[in-house]
């Protein structure tokens, strides 16, 4: 198998002294490309503080994180920024989703600001995947929760990403609505050859994943 993440005794401290919090604290893990893994614990756990780190979003206080067999703490931020945009693709619970332009628009947006052409029939086929076919010219005000965050993984998935990270993707959304939206990221990260890491307190979710990683005060439970 090949490993296209991993995190090598990885901390992230806040504060000194008596008010030292370890939010990750000496985390190692490898993740093999194509792989499901899911990242559950409680709030406050450190899971959110892990995944920021393993997508390049937040520096470690020490330990390192090689994606795709590069330790990113050699990179400098235009190289990071490189990365996040063609490597890493982020769901998040909030859809983050640009609210003047439609569906179609706030998809291709990462592409363009990487200043890459849009493979289109990729995208429409992802689009199809999903299920917004039909809502392409739509303001993402006009949808739901559901079809808001299958946007967001559509986003996610069409800069042709080789990693997928998920932040609690579907913390906004009902019990049935969530496991649809898990079922279409599931079914696009498989199609497309993708690694899948999410962040979850959702035992449901938990149990689709080829792995389960427990998080508990900051350290991986054995």
């Amino acid at each position: 198998m090949n490993t296209i993440l991993e995190a090598r005794n990885l901390c992230k401290y806040y504060g000194e002294g008596e008010s030292l919090v370890k939010a990750v604290d000496n985390v190692s893990l490898t993740i093999n490309a194509g792989e499901f893994v899911a990242v559950v614990g409680k709030s406050g756990s450190g899971k959110s503080t892990l995944l920021h780190m393993l997508g390049a979003l937040d520096t470690p206080t020490s330990g390192s994180v090689i994606i795709d067999g590069k330790d990113i703490a050699m990179l400098s931020e235009p190289q990071l920024a490189k990365i996040r945009r063609r490597k890493i693709g982020f769901v998040f619970q909030a859809y983050n989703l640009v609210p003047s332009l439609n569906i179609w628009e706030n998809i291709v947006l990462p592409i363009g600001l990487d200043g890459r052409r849009v493979d289109e029939r990729y995208v429409r086929d992802i689009i199809k995947t999903l299920g917004l076919e039909s809502k392409v010219k739509n303001l993402p005000g006009t949808l739901s929760g559901g079809q808001q965050q299958r946007a967001a993984i559509a986003r996610a998935a069409a800069a042709k990403p080789s990693i997928i990270l998920a932040d609690e993707p579907t913390g906004n959304l009902d019990t049935k609505t969530g496991d649809e939206v898990m079922a279409m990221l599931k079914l696009s990260v498989k199609k497309y050859g993708q690694t899948l890491v999410v962040i979850t307190h959702n035992e449901d979710i938990a149990q689709m994943a080829d792995r389960t990683l427990v998080i508990e005060d900051g350290r991986i439970a054995e």
